[in-house]
């Protein structure tokens, strides 16, 4: 069952002894937040949530911090203007390694990645380094899209792929868990990529280090409140960090 409209969530049980991290950035996610956060807590009693929102002047970061007195697996990082995605994920995955968290998630907070996905990923992430939430990798599981941009994904990660020659599928998605150890082993601070760009560049350095990467099929809602962070200076970054990733390749270059 997806949770779009705070109707009752079931809760999935699993089992899992690990602590789980769930970093989820924002800007602007008023009509969002409180509910993301309540599914997650209730899907996941071994997760936290982190939240690194970005100033948002629409009171994000005060809704949250409401909700952090309540609510002891509930953290924020307030940062004091728009610093865009790669950057918050970044200061989130520092939180993760600091406080030894097992395993560390990327997530959106508009509901576009279903929350009941997540038991499937600690799942998978038991045999595995790296599990990403796939929208391609059985056919094409998008809804809501313009044509336009479903092809511009789709055919921006055959283009990754083919140029950086990492076997994933979704190269670009948002929906991922990490075990600790690998997220470790890249300097995050030469990390400067944003958006798809970001995306893209973890799993390169994930592939080009030898872990294990596992793709689960999901289903990608675009998101019925708030607007969209998608820009094409994302687009264009993303199409020429994938050349320089190729010339790493190439010449050997290792982080």
């Amino acid at each position: 069952m997806r949770q779009l409209n705070g109707s009752k969530i079931i809760r999935v049980k699993f089992k899992v002894n690990k602590r789980a991290l769930i970093i989820i950035p924002t800007y602007n996610e008023e009509e969002n937040i409180s509910k993301i956060i309540t599914a997650v807590l209730k899907i996941c009693p071994s997760c936290d949530v982190l939240i690194v929102d970005d100033n948002s002047p629409d009171g994000t970061g005060n809704i949250v911090n409401s909700i952090k007195k309540k609510e002891d697996r509930v953290h924020l990082i307030e940062r004091k203007k728009k610093s865009g995605l790669g950057t918050a994920y970044v200061a989130g995955f520092k939180y993760g390694l600091k406080n030894r968290y097992d395993y560390i998630f990327e997530m959106d907070a508009d509901f576009s990645h279903d929350p009941e996905d997540i038991p499937r990923f600690l799942d998978a992430i038991e045999k595995v380094d790296l599990v990403i939430g796939s929208r391609y990798k059985n056919g094409i599981s998008v809804v809501n899209w313009p044509i336009s941009r479903l092809l511009l994904s789709y055919f921006a990660n055959v283009y990754a792929r083919i140029v950086t020659g990492v076997p994933v599928m979704d190269l670009t998605a948002g929906f991922k868990c990490y075990r600790r150890e690998v997220i470790e082993s890249i300097d995050l601070d030469s990390i400067h990529s944003d958006g798809y760009g970001f995306q893209i560049e973890m799993n390169y350095w994930v592939f080009r280090k030898g872990y294990r990467i596992k793709e689960i099929p999901v289903i990608f809602v675009d998101r019925r409140v708030g607007e969209s962070k998608m820009s094409k200076r994302i687009v264009w970054e993303a199409f020429f960090l994938v050349l320089r990733l190729r010339f790493f390749k190439i010449f050997g270059v290792k982080k």
